[in-house]
């Protein structure tokens, strides 16, 4: 891994842990869940770095796209009574820092996107292995569903199971928080 590459890594990773620790301490589900596409955006940027693009695109339109719009739908909708985000109560140095860090991971992600060698993984998933199996999206797609199809399964279940969660609990304060009104006849 050359220096660069090496800097970007370390500029993702942290941004990574930085938007996670913001996931689990914001108190506004809505923020949360923004921060948990930052994550998932930070992801795309490291598995571009390891020469996975497809994986990277992946992560990108199926994750930080489909199944964040519909948790913040969830959110959305289950509390759509209580305010989302308020632009206007953020303080202008918090809206400068996001910019400078959104602006920075462009460029670092621009970087890595620019047609730059991968670094080659020891094992048997050579550049040239790839290329006589058929590429990498078919490599990827027989390990997926052949070797791996129970980790991917699994995930699916925990991303299900976390929308049945969210759901459960966000009913159960509604229920708590709606008075019940005798109906007059």
């Amino acid at each position: 891994m050359s220096g660069m590459s090496s800097l970007a890594f370390f500029i993702f990773a942290g941004a990574a842990l930085a938007f996670s620790v913001m996931t689990v301490l914001r108190k506004n589900p809505v923020s949360s869940a923004f921060s948990l596409v930052m994550v998932f955006f930070c992801f795309a940027g490291i598995y571009a770095l390891l020469g996975a693009h497809l994986v990277a695109a992946l992560q990108i339109l199926v994750y930080a796209g489909a199944i964040m719009v519909l948790f913040v739908f969830v959110i959305m909708l289950l509390s759509s009574d209580t305010p989302s985000l308020d632009f206007k109560r953020t303080p202008p140095w918090f809206k400068a820092a996001a910019a400078l860090v959104v602006a920075g991971l462009f460029v670092v992600m621009t970087h890595v996107f620019r047609g730059q060698a991968p670094a080659s993984a020891p094992g048997p998933f050579t550049p040239e292995a790839i290329a006589a199996a058929g590429g990498n999206t078919r490599v990827l797609s027989e390990l997926m569903f052949s070797e791996y199809i129970l980790p991917f399964e699994l995930t699916s279940v925990l991303l299900l199971a976390g929308i049945v969660g969210a759901v459960a609990i966000a009913k159960r304060h509604t229920k708590k928080e709606t008075p019940h009104v005798a109906s007059s006849r």
